[in-house]
């Protein structure tokens, strides 16, 4: 039975599962949440899909889940990819995918969209710069840790790679540049030039376009 993913392109948390998926081979296909007219809010939507109201959810034989991390852990069982060859490398993939939704991933998906779908009225500058300060402290623990490194833990893509890339393809502005940050460019090359790899709007329905 076909993998289901709910989900929409313009968030980099769908983006770490779909990414998964792609690159695992498992037949999967998007189910598009309209997430900025409020789907994910709806009474439907929560008895249904997600009780947290949110997305992406995987729907697969019975089996349902929330939350990208737990979602790529659900594609490493099922392809065998992108976890650690040792008990050690796994607790390391599992350490770097906690702290991207800490410290990475959960600033940069808000600081994104304060400063690109929040009507331009309602954006907080002091609100802005506190959020690109931690951004900027998380880049660089990155950074630091990529030197030297062809990936993130061990040898190959793991999801420690597909979690920390999340929201570093997307061309929308929050105070990224790949060019300050030459490992963190090299490393989104790498992981760019995979077989398979897509861009977040080529690879979900749901694009900043689509309500120009």
């Amino acid at each position: 039975m076909t993998i289901k993913l709910h989900c929409f392109g313009e968030s980099g948390n769908s983006y770490k599962a779909a990414l998964a998926l792609e690159l695992s081979g498992l037949d999967w296909e998007p189910v598009f949440v309209d997430f900025f007219k409020g789907q994910a809010r709806t009474p439907e939507y929560r008895a249904n899909v997600n009780e947290m109201g949110e997305a992406p959810v995987l729907v697969h034989d019975g089996f349902k889940v929330s939350q990208s991390g737990c979602i790529q852990a659900y594609v490493t069982e099922k392809s065998g990819k992108f976890g650690g060859k040792t008990r050690e490398e796994n607790y390391e993939i599992l350490r770097w995918v906690l702290w991207d939704n800490h410290k990475l991933s959960s600033q940069a998906g808000m600081t994104r969209f304060l400063m690109n779908f929040l009507p331009e009225a309602q954006r907080n500058a002091d609100v802005i710069a506190f959020a690109q300060g931690r951004l900027t402290a998380a880049y660089q623990v990155l950074e630091n840790h990529l030197e030297g490194r062809d990936w993130i833990v061990g040898d190959g893509v793991t999801n420690a790679d597909l979690s920390c890339c999340g929201y570093l393809y997307y061309p929308e502005p929050f105070g990224f540049d790949r060019a300050d940050w030459p490992n963190i460019d090299a490393w989104l090359t790498r992981l760019s030039d995979q077989p398979g790899w897509k861009h977040p709007y080529d690879l979900m329905p749901g694009n900043p376009s689509d309500r120009a």
